[in-house]
């Protein structure tokens, strides 16, 4: 299955601007509150975030931060976990130093005593002794049910750990370079998935991104191919975190798109109209997490794939 209803979220006690990130996530800016007040309101719309999603029938698995070792995106577990039907779980090297600290073993203890079941455990990390990254399903998107890995390439997006990762988890690899202006210059988008979305059916994508034109040209022929329909958004929209949207599953199993409110209004009527053709749209304020932390919905949402013990 490409959609899951069953989501790990990591609810933060130290959320602040990470100055280890923002090196080179572009996303990220600085607001004018001490560390306490933007952590209060990020646990404010995380927990806003999280009723929306139970409310809708996704099972949503409330993980709480420690306070000892200090992980400011610690709200963002995507990036150091994955999770597979086969019962492999993914870990992943990260280009922050203070964002490997993320990394728990006890959030695997918890999940098998929820009934879930892992078999293996692919751990890339020792990657970061060499200076090389992949960040999870940050970095890399997934169509699971085509079995391709779609990645643009950025110094947290190994290309030799990636086909590396395709080689494990039998994943075909779809490379590109995606690019974002700052102050006047093209500068490499620091994750995948904040240009890009992958549904069953869809696939939201800011195809200017994509300044090589044969790389452009074999991103969209694969999604053609693949049957997706695809949704272009503009750079303005992705820098609205447009492209940092996950469709999943709730109740009765609905399909629900899941996204920011700061992306929902940046949609023209008729990509709102395209895209509820597939799902049905929630959103949720995410401002000061999206300021500070330079990501959005689909980054705090890790999918849980794991199989059931009967």
């Amino acid at each position: 299955m490409q959609i899951t209803n069953t989501i790990l979220m990591i609810r933060p006690v130290n959320f602040r601007m990470n100055e280890q990130t923002a090196v080179n996530n572009y996303f990220q800016r600085d607001i004018d509150l001490g560390d306490t007040a933007i952590n209060a309101r990020a646990q404010a719309e995380f927990d806003d975030f999280v009723t929306l999603l139970t409310s809708k029938g996704v099972t949503v698995l409330v993980v709480e931060d420690t306070k000892d070792p200090s992980t400011p995106d610690s709200i963002f577990p995507n990036n150091w976990i994955s999770f597979h039907a086969n019962g492999t779980v993914g870990m992943y090297p990260m280009f922050a130093e203070n964002r490997r600290d993320e990394r728990r073993e006890d959030i695997l203890d918890m999940l098998e005593k929820k009934g879930f079941l892992i078999d293996s455990v692919m751990d890339y990390t020792a990657a970061e002794e060499d200076g090389i990254f992949l960040e999870g399903t940050g970095s890399i998107l997934l169509d699971r049910m085509n079995e391709k890995a779609y990645c643009a390439l950025s110094e947290r997006a190994n290309e030799e750990l990636l086909i590396e990762f395709c080689e494990d988890f039998e994943y075909s690899p779809v490379i590109f370079k995606a690019y974002q202006t700052v102050d006047g210059k093209r500068m490499p988008i620091y994750h995948t998935n904040v240009m890009m979305c992958l549904g069953e059916a869809f696939s939201v994508i800011c195809l200017d991104s994509i300044d090589d034109k044969k790389e452009r040209k074999n991103v969209i022929d694969h999604l053609k191919r693949d049957g997706k329909e695809i949704i272009n958004i503009t750079e303005n929209q992705m820098h609205h975190f447009a492209g940092n949207m996950l469709q999943v599953l709730g109740g009765e199993n609905k399909r629900y798109l899941v996204m920011s409110s700061a992306a929902f209004h940046s949609l023209t009527e008729e990509q709102i109209k395209r895209l509820e053709v597939h799902s049905e749209i929630v959103h949720s304020s995410l401002e000061t997490i999206e300021t500070c932390g330079g990501g959005s919905a689909r980054c705090m949402m890790a999918e849980v794939f794991l199989p059931k013990a009967n």
